[in-house]
């Protein structure tokens, strides 16, 4: 590739971060960047050492980087609580209040600091349940995780409807709790009645001494597992209307049972000889927290009202099973039913989106007739110089992951699909030669790849050749002295400063130089016949710093510093100069731009671009910078397309062809 006609796109990430724990850039994407409709629900984070805080202030936080999507929770969305310390998901909650910054400027810390998760959001219990394994929960979000252990937050309404149906079948019930006590010299094991049949019978023995302690608490045994929430638990079902009305069959049914079982211990105890007067014996039901002695005579009075006579019992049980089967069989088949019209919804999203991409099209070759028209004959692209088009290769949508090529026409916003790649390819690096494009490196959002494609430009096709030898993303590339030149990267767990060459003449890549740094999510130039790399991750901080290979030396020397530390930015050369543009700098994306002149050896600020971005596509073509798409500073995906001349402002207009993408590559022929 010539000097000036390439560069790439990098990745750079925050791992999920939960109130009270670091976090540290990795190589997956920030979020799944779901949309305010398609947002189902949102999991917050938390250790043991903040769970209780989470739960006690009804409020849960994330770190500023998140606030994306957290803005986009509102009141009743479902929310979930993953402990990173037992790896236990925690639920249902529902908010109570929209996402927003610092509701508690403090919250986590003691009071001296500002805290440092500030996306937060109000919340309350909807439903206490058991909580949840990760290997209950990860096969309902499985979609979700770029690495083992680290997953987006992020849930749609798909799977948000899952994990409320699993959480909801491991539903506490505070009636559901047993007790031992030993009664006349006889051991017992009594259910407990309703919560309003108990607090009814302490009220009416209040007069007498036994009392009625924490009647108010409302626990039981199986919440011991599950933190307690104080405060509003008065919530609406968080089933589907569907799903909670069976659940509420059951829950009916299930009730009766506990009360004829009651009954019948209540009968064999009144029955022994050495009870003597019932009328007169207290029967004790006590849980860890509810101590509650009721007359067995009252309890007796109140089960009579309501229930039949024993003889009726094994007719009855068996009819409530019968029941029970058949509202399970019931459930299961609107389970179905919902699968079902949930994979119907995701091919209709699909359909939409490819229909959505046609129409952009359409409407970009609409507009570019307008100005190549010649007479009656309508020929766009024949009116148009290939020499001024950019090769636009692969990345992320907002909702796709792409093997799209196109050529790009940025003076008139028009493109011309070619031959799709042969998979999926984002933050790969794209260099020319000899005529044909060798794209390598970058993945697919869950994993890294090694593999290398060749598209040839006379006959539109693609063809594989010889694999890098480490898989790598965010990678740079570059071509010199007829070598192909693989620079950095990393692979989702390290930063590489391993170079890689690929020899056509041999057949194969083989290890180069190594860099004087590990550079994840560099950028690098051919220039007047040396490498030169700027910026990256090495994964501990951000760089300022660049280096130069002389092929002829066969080492890297250091260059001076940039003025800015930036990952995931654009390097390209126009007139003799190099030119660094945007990317991350460690706290936030910036829109500046920095020139270097190697007859200066000094970086300068140059004019910076109209808006801040990474992950963003450069090229020049002619006498124009290029920077199109990318991530803004908002965390949104850009739809625009800046353009820079030599001593003019930088030019910003909305791509209708484009559309939305980030993660892509470009170069110019």
């Amino acid at each position: 590739m010539g000097a000036g006609r390439k560069t790439e796109t990098h990745l750079l990430h925050r791992e999920n971060a939960p109130a009270g724990a670091s976090y540290t850039p990795n190589s997956s994407v920030t979020h799944r960047n779901l949309s305010k409709e398609n947002l189902g629900g949102v999991i917050f984070g938390c250790r043991n050492s903040t769970m209780k805080e989470c739960l006690s202030k009804q409020l849960f936080g994330l770190p500023y980087g998140h606030i994306s999507y957290v803005k986009n929770v509102k009141p009743g969305l479902p929310l979930f609580l993953f402990n990173y310390s037992d790896r236990k998901l925690y639920g249902i909650f529902e908010s109570v209040s929209h996402g927003q910054l610092n509701i508690n400027p403090y919250g986590w810390t003691d009071g001296s600091e500002r805290t440092q998760y500030p996306a937060q959001v109000q919340v309350r219990l909807r439903l206490r349940c058991q909580p949840l394994n990760e290997d209950q929960f990860k096969p309902i979000i499985v979609d979700n995780y770029y690495k083992a252990n680290h997953f987006w937050f992020e849930l749609d309404h798909g799977q948000t409807s899952k994990l409320i149906s699993l959480f909801a079948s491991l539903e506490v019930l505070s009636s559901s709790s047993f007790s031992h006590q030993r009664v006349g010299g006889r051991n017992i094991s009594a259910a407990f009645p309703t919560v309003e049949l108990r607090n009814r019978a302490c009220e009416m023995v209040m007069p007498m001494n036994a009392g009625c302690l924490n009647q108010s608490s409302g626990k039981s045994n199986s919440t011991d597992d599950f933190p307690a929430l104080e405060g509003d638990n008065q919530s609406f079902d968080p089933r589907s209307q569907m799903s909670g009305e069976v659940q509420d069959g059951e829950d009916l049914l299930i009730e009766k049972l506990k009360s004829i079982t009651l009954y019948q211990e209540i009968q064999a105890l009144c029955s022994e000889d050495d009870l003597g007067d019932t009328s007169a014996v207290d029967v004790v039901l006590c849980s860890e927290e509810d101590i509650c002695v009721a007359s067995t005579s009252i309890i007796k009075e109140e089960s009579e009202e309501k229930l039949p006579t024993s003889l009726d019992y094994p007719a009855i049980i068996d009819k409530l099973i019968q029941e029970i089967e058949e509202l399970k069989a019931y459930r299961t088949e609107q389970t179905h039913k919902l699968s079902y019209l949930e994979e119907k919804l995701a091919k209709a999203e699909t359909e939409i989106h490819e229909l959505r991409g046609c129409c952009s099209k359409l409407e970009s070759i609409i507009v570019s007739s307008e100005h190549v028209t010649s007479g009656s004959t309508l020929e766009p692209f024949n009116k148009l110089d290939p020499r001024e088009s950019i090769f636009f290769l692969g990345g992320y949508d907002g909702l796709s992951w792409l093997s799209t090529m196109d050529s790009y026409f940025p003076s008139r916003d028009v493109i011309k699909s070619l031959k799709p790649m042969n998979s999926i390819r984002s933050y790969a690096s794209v260099v020319m030669f000899n005529e044909e494009l060798y794209l390598f490196g970058g993945g697919n959002g869950e994993s890294w790849y090694n593999t290398v494609d060749c598209y040839s430009i006379a006959e539109n096709t693609w063809t594989s050749k010889p694999s890098l030898i480490l898989p790598r993303g965010s990678l740079g590339g570059v071509v010199l002295h007829d070598k192909i030149f693989a620079l950095g990267g990393g692979n989702g767990q390290d930063c590489f400063s391993e170079v890689e060459m690929l020899d056509l003449d041999i057949g194969k890549w083989i290890s180069s130089r190594s860099m004087l740094q590990k550079r994840f999510a560099l950028a690098a130039v051919e220039f007047n016949g040396a490498i030169y790399v700027t910026g990256g991750y090495d994964g501990t901080s951000y760089l300022n710093s660049a280096e130069r290979f002389d092929p002829r030396e066969y080492s890297w020397t250091r260059m001076p510093n940039m003025t800015s530390r930036r990952a995931c930015h654009s390097l390209v050369v126009l007139n003799e100069k190099l030119y660094a543009l945007g990317g991350f700098d460690g706290t936030a994306m910036v829109s500046s731009v920095e020139t270097f002149e190697p007859r200066l050896a000094s970086w300068i600020l140059g004019e910076p671009m109209k808006s801040p971005r990474g992950y963003s596509a450069a090229a020049v073509s002619g006498d124009s910078i290029y920077v199109i798409g990318g991530v803004r500073a908002d965390q949104g995906i850009s739809d625009t397309v800046e353009c820079y001349k030599d001593g003019q402002a930088w030019q910003e207009t909305v791509s209708k062809a484009i559309g939305k993408r980030c993660f892509a590559s470009a170069i110019a022929l």
